[in-house]
């Protein structure tokens, strides 16, 4: 694992200094019946994108705060990678995507009965947002909405 002394210096600067987040109490839910019933969505925050659909922006300041609607169906490592981080390791992810959409192992669960289903369409997003006003205001309601109308009851967050 990364130590902060392992990054850049402009980095440990910008993380020092950042204003972080508080969220409390941190908004969850209970699941009202077993998972093994449930259709089960992945949001990952990679950057990843599907075959011809456009790339995040990486020169939007604070960070592209829109989103790519995946197929269920999509061969994962067709996948493009466009995180523009470089606060971890991006060869994990090139290597294999499953890292940042575990898509097979989401399918391998659904296949042994642990899951119910899986969503026809999972959610990729940018991380390293460092202004996430916007993705807070306007593209999660729209996740949101995209998810229920995918009759997903459970969003599984797969953070990069």
């Amino acid at each position: 694992m990364a130590k902060i002394s392992d990054l850049k210096l402009t980095l440990r600067a910008f993380l020092m200094a950042y204003r972080w987040r508080k969220v409390d109490p941190v908004p969850h839910a209970q699941l009202p019946r077993p998972l093994a019933t449930c259709r089960v969505a992945l949001i990952t925050s990679a950057g990843l994108v599907p075959p011809g659909a456009p790339p995040f922006d990486p020169t939007i300041k604070g960070g592209d705060w829109s989103y790519r609607a995946i197929p269920d169906d999509v061969a994962v490592q067709t996948l493009e990678e466009h995180h523009k981080s470089d606060a971890f390791d991006h060869r994990g992810i090139e290597a294999d995507r499953n890292l940042g959409l575990p898509l097979d192992a989401l399918h391998a669960l659904v296949a042994a009965g642990e899951i119910g289903a899986a969503a026809p369409r999972h959610i990729s997003l940018m991380g390293s947002i460092t202004a996430p006003g916007r993705l807070a205001r306007d593209t999660a309601p729209r996740v949101v909405e995209q998810l229920r109308q995918d009759g997903a009851e459970v969003a599984l967050l797969v953070p990069v």
